[in-house]
């Protein structure tokens, strides 16, 4: 039993030490992803205060930002592994832009959800230009199918 824990234990800090350096995207991705489920609750309960509606904590949105997360962090090591064992010859930031692309959409929803909290001339501004967007988009898509 013990040579068994040895070696599953072994297998863990070899698999850490492989990914150790792309720990701090990693940490900073989830970050992001945890401030916009923060913030992502929070304006869905002001919204449901404002539409007189009962609120309450919905466990399954839960589980899709952990499902997100883990989906997020695979395919930080999977672009970290592509980019240092695969595209050698390459010196192309996968990992990094990955990790760009995460935190950039995360930021977008947290400045949606930011939209929802606050009246502030800036939130009111970028809600509008969300919602001209969306109809904008919406109605390309429908006119096209």
């Amino acid at each position: 039993m013990e040579a068994l824990y040895r070696f599953f234990s072994g297998l863990i800090a070899a698999t850490l030490g492989l990914f150790a350096p792309i720990a701090p995207l990693v940490i900073c991705s989830l970050l992001f992803i945890a401030v916009d489920f923060v913030s992502g609750v929070l304006a869905d309960r002001v919204t449901a205060r404002r539409e007189g509606r009962r609120w309450y904590f919905e466990s399954c949105r839960a589980w899709h930002t952990i499902v997100k997360a883990a989906l997020v962090v695979t395919m930080l090591g999977m672009g970290w592994l592509l980019e240092h064992y695969v595209l050698t010859f390459v010196d192309c930031h996968l990992a990094r832009y990955l990790a760009g692309f995460a935190c950039g959409v995360e930021l977008w929803s947290f400045l949606e959800n930011a939209a929802q909290l606050s009246d502030a001339p800036l939130f009111r501004w970028l809600r509008r230009y969300v919602h001209r967007r969306i109809q904008k988009q919406v109605g390309d898509e429908s006119g096209a199918a």
